[in-house]
């Protein structure tokens, strides 16, 4: 079994040790974009052209499923990959976890890139499956720059400027750009700090453990944690063979990747 995952940078950790945890066996891609990074300014037609680029250099390894591991990349480029890899190579998409977050009611916060905050398409996803929850977008600018850098101190100032703009009593978060999983105890620590006493703990939703989970159900596999950890790590760079980048072992998602044989 091999999965392969894209994003311009490391966004694609918290999907790719999902996988890893789910399966143990599974050969793992990953498909970065130094060359063109960072996406989110870059135009939809300029960012569809790298994205394509980069699923295109990821599919002549012949995976079985390809993750777009980021949510700029699903919102603008998703039609165009799936046009030109589907059916041969199903092509999975990251979605903000609206839905359940808004299943328990009360107060949600979407924190997303200012590129992703009141456009169009989280506006769409709001009024498709918040459910009459209460939403709060929060936009995030420099976050994810700073995860991809492993800047913790630009990471604090950016998660503290954001955790400024969320209601205090907000019951549920809703991650809406895959590098800041990366960061999820810096956010929780951030708004607990804020937090109206006698509340019950905040429910963090991510899309790194749905999405790793939807890409089994499309190639018919089924979750096996026990497995034999065989499976191994691949990396490319703007298609170069290439390592995990040094950022990458800032995390603990990739550090799990990392402690896997690499492909030959």
């Amino acid at each position: 079994m091999k999965i392969a995952l894209m994003d311009s940078g490391i966004g694609l950790l918290p999907a790719a040790a999902a996988v890893r945890r789910l399966r143990p066996d599974a050969d793992l891609l990953l498909s970065n974009d130094p060359d063109g990074m960072p996406w989110g300014p870059r135009t939809p037609e300029d960012l569809t052209e790298r994205a394509l680029a980069v699923a295109l250099a990821a599919a002549e390894h012949r995976p079985q499923a390809l993750i777009v591991a980021c949510n700029t990349a699903t919102v603008h480029a998703l039609p165009a990959l799936r046009a030109a890899l589907e059916p041969h190579i199903p092509v999975i998409g990251t979605v903000p976890a609206i839905k359940p977050a808004a299943t328990g009611g009360g107060k949600v916060a979407i924190w997303a890139t200012p590129a992703t905050t009141g456009s169009a398409y989280q506006r769409g996803l709001i009024r498709d499956f918040a459910d009459g929850a209460d939403v709060t977008e929060v936009p995030c600018p420099g976050l994810a720059d700073a995860v991809e850098h492993a800047d913790q101190d630009a990471v604090d100032r950016a998660v503290a400027a954001a955790a400024d703009l969320t209601p205090t009593d907000v019951r549920a978060v809703v991650l809406g750009c895959t590098h800041y999983e990366l960061v999820e105890e810096h956010v929780l620590a951030a708004l607990a700090a804020r937090r109206l006493p006698g509340l019950p703990p905040l429910v963090f939703h991510g899309s790194a453990d749905a999405v790793a989970a939807q890409a089994l159900r499309r190639i018919g596999a089924e979750p096996a944690p026990d497995a034999d950890p065989t499976g191994t790590l691949s990396v490319l760079l703007s298609g170069r063979p290439g390592q995990l980048p040094a950022t990458a072992l800032t995390y603990a998602e990739g550090r799990l990747l990392a402690a896997t044989a690499p492909a030959h």
